[in-house]
């Protein structure tokens, strides 16, 4: 059975890793007491939400453009209830 990726308290469940990083970067990081652990986290956390939109972007595009040029073409469908 899988493990859910969240704990019954709320708090995440962390899986032990083994990464291999720039040991000079981990002696500065210890030296300035930033927490590896969760400053690789964020990184991976933003990676990911970049990623996803970068997707998002190129799946849509199509969508997208045919919106952009009905819009190019015909103005906004509500645009003469604009206030501004």
């Amino acid at each position: 059975m899988a493990r859910s990726s969240v704990r019954e308290t709320g708090a995440p469940f962390r899986r032990p890793i083994n990464l291999s990083i720039d040991s000079a970067l981990i002696e500065e990081a210890k030296a300035l007491a930033i927490n590896v652990s969760r400053a690789c986290e964020e990184g991976l956390r933003d990676q990911i939400r970049a990623e996803k939109s970068t997707r998002w972007l190129e799946e849509n595009q199509a969508a997208i453009e045919a919106s952009n040029a009905y819009v190019a073409e015909h103005g906004l469908p509500l645009e003469r209830y604009r206030v501004f």
